[in-house]
Order: structure tokens, then C-alpha cells, then sequence
């Protein structure tokens, strides 16, 4: 019984915490147009909106780096204890870049590195 009381509790606090994360954004939304584009201290008027969008090419990209910097979160621990596991957590390693790896060559070959 305990077990389904901290379930719903969770489920419970999940549920919670978006609604009031949609009712804050309610709240404090900006609307179309509600920031003027007015010259900064450059003085020239700006080329596009303060809240425009990055271009889409650089999403692969970011992807890509937080696949590696997560890779370094999973090194740093492994580095540690690979003396006192042996061979089992250089194999696990291995089969963890090879997995990355295989990623990398895909988004290359989908051209997601590709700048033109």
C-alpha cells in the first residue's frame, strides 16, 4: 500500500508542478510586439527582434555536443573505479563510444555537419 501512496504522491507532485508552471506562464507570457525594437547603445536600429529564434542548423549541433558533454558525465565516474572492475568496464566504455560514434556518423552522414 505504501508503494502505491508514493506513486500517486508522485504522479501528484508531476501533475502539480506543470500546472503551476503553465499558470506562471499565463501570467508572464509576452505578447506579439510587447518589446519595441528601439537602437541600443549602438544606436543603429536593430536587424531582426530581441526575441527572435536561432537559426535551425545549429540544433544538430547542440545535440550533438550535449551527447559528448553527457558522455564525459558517464567518463569521469568509469575513470574511477575501471582499476578495481577490470575488464568489464573497459568493454562497457567501449561499447558506450562505439554507440556515440555510431551517432556522429549518422548526423555526418544526414549532413547535419554541414554549415552551406
Amino acid at each position: 500500500m505504501a508503494a502505491y501512496l508514493s506513486a500517486a504522491l508522485m504522479l501528484g507532485l508531476a501533475v502539480g508542478g506543470a500546472l503551476v508552471a503553465h499558470l506562471v506562464h499565463r501570467r508572464t507570457a509576452i505578447a506579439p510586439g510587447a518589446v519595441p525594437t528601439l537602437p541600443f547603445q549602438s544606436g543603429w536600429r536593430p536587424a531582426e527582434h530581441a526575441l527572435s529564434r536561432f537559426e535551425a542548423r545549429y540544433y544538430p549541433l547542440t545535440l550533438l555536443f550535449l551527447a559528448f558533454d553527457v558522455e564525459m558525465l558517464f567518463m569521469y565516474p568509469w575513470a574511477t573505479v575501471v582499476a578495481t572492475v577490470g575488464t568489464s568496464a573497459i568493454v562497457e566504455m567501449f561499447v558506450l563510444l562505439g554507440v556515440l560514434m555510431a551517432g556522429v556518423l549518422w548526423a555526418w552522414r544526414e549532413g547535419a555537419l554541414r554549415w552551406t
